[in-house]
């Protein structure tokens, strides 16, 4: 339980952090396609891994997806945010 809730406050990190580089000048070109991606596979009804374990394809898949996408963001956007999560100006 305390994992899946680490789990959760690092989406909303990362959740934070994807709101910070759409808005930035210099965000690479594939960003916004591949939110509006993950956004489509968090709403659509139907689930990747197994349909009867769609808790699992909504809960840990897709916050696991956003932190990689994260992972891979220039360093020069993650270093304008600072690790309390917010916007460095």
């Amino acid at each position: 339980m305390f994992r899946l809730m680490r789990l959760w406050r690092l989406c909303a990190r990362d959740l934070n952090l994807l709101w910070f580089a759409l808005r930035h000048p210099q965000r690479p070109f594939w960003l916004w396609p591949v939110a509006i991606v993950l956004a489509y596979l968090a709403l659509e009804p139907f689930n990747f891994i197994v349909p009867v374990f769609g808790v699992v394809d909504d809960f840990i898949v897709l916050p696991l997806i956003l932190h990689v996408l994260m992972k891979f963001l220039p360093l020069h956007i993650r270093a304008g945010y600072d690790l309390r999560g917010y916007p460095v100006r």
